[in-house]
């Protein structure tokens, strides 16, 4: 799933001559293709993890501290090589150590309840929650806390966004959506609107960081902390597939996190905030057509229409924000 990405690029615009540039002379074609496969890849992560939990014993603690340690260690080697920094910002210590730890923290909420909202109420339902009230917590906790102005057409689509969950919850029958599930997808969502408010105060105050190193910190933070809470609850499995869950882990480290965060890295250095933030939609999509066409999910017309509005929703949030800034970047 997305995690720091958003961070990376409050905090330093990629592709700018900002640290960590990887896009050269990318295309836009090639920026939406790199998007596209970022978005169905995180959308595979819930799959996996589903796939996890009914052939293994490893709970969402155990699964979300192996795929922060794995995948640091796999994108240590991409830190190292990464382009030579320019002209390196005056550093500011307690800045930045805020903005990395509290983003290892925040990840580490943010990931682990939303493994669990895919243990407790589905990956389709658990997905979509998560992924379409975090653009909501952050719209709103940007309005109270840093100030940003979201307009009337954010407000509205705010607004939206509430109704779709609404409809989502409650429009279903008792047993189709779980309220422990979605309660945790919800905290899932305000564990990742934390994180990127955190970068983008950091970011405004120069202590933001390049897209590696804040990637690469914040999953060696996040394994630190999951490594005890992961130790009580069971940090290897005793029973089932074991190779099947060690080969799936291995997957969501690899593929859903150090190969997909630089093709989002680069994508995003190319195209308009708001368009990859629409092009993100495609994560909690993917997750949903995974869930039905093979975990058995079953969708129905409560769950049909409260998604269709809650990601609408969010693409018209995303819209809002574009024209603001094109606004507040006007001559």
């Amino acid at each position: 799933m997305q995690t720091s990405h958003d961070l990376a690029v409050d905090a330093e615009p990629l592709g700018r001559g900002g640290h960590g540039s990887l896009t050269g002379s990318l295309s836009v074609r090639r920026g939406f293709a790199f998007l596209a496969f970022a978005g169905i890849a995180w959308g595979t992560t819930g799959a996996a993890v589903e796939v996890i939990y009914r052939t293994s014993d490893l709970g969402p603690m155990a699964i979300s501290f192996w795929r922060f340690l794995v995948g640091a260690v796999l994108l240590l080697p991409a830190w190292a090589l990464r382009p030579s920094r320019k002209a390196p910002r005056a550093p500011q210590p307690a800045g930045r150590r805020m903005l990395l730890v509290g983003t290892g923290v925040g990840l580490a909420a943010f990931q682990t309840a939303y493994f669990a909202a895919v243990r407790d109420t589905g990956l389709a339902v658990g997905t979509i929650v998560t992924l379409g009230a975090a653009p909501v917590f952050t719209a709103a906790g940007g309005r109270l806390f840093l100030g940003e102005r979201i307009g009337r057409a954010g407000v509205l689509a705010v607004a939206g966004a509430l109704a779709g969950l609404t409809v989502l919850v409650l429009g279903n029958q008792p047993g189709a959506v779980h309220p422990v599930g979605v309660a945790m997808a919800l905290l899932s969502a305000s564990g990742y609107a934390v994180c990127n408010l955190l970068g983008r105060w950091t970011g405004r105050h120069g202590t933001g960081e390049d897209a590696f190193t804040l990637t690469l910190w914040s999953f060696s933070i996040g394994a630190a902390v999951m490594l005890p809470l992961a130790f009580h609850e069971g940090l290897l499995p005793q029973g089932g597939n074991l190779t099947e869950a060690a080969l799936l882990m291995l997957y969501i480290a690899a593929v859903t996190t150090a190969f997909a965060y630089p093709l989002y890295f680069a994508g995003v250095a190319v195209l308009r905030a708001a368009t990859a933030s629409v092009m993100m939609l495609l994560e909690p999509v993917s997750a949903a057509v995974l869930a039905v066409l093979f975990l058995d999910e079953q969708l129905t017309a409560a769950t049909v229409a409260g998604t269709v509005i809650l990601l609408g929703a969010v693409a018209a949030l995303a819209l809002a924000e574009s024209r603001l800034q094109a606004e507040h970047t006007m001559p």
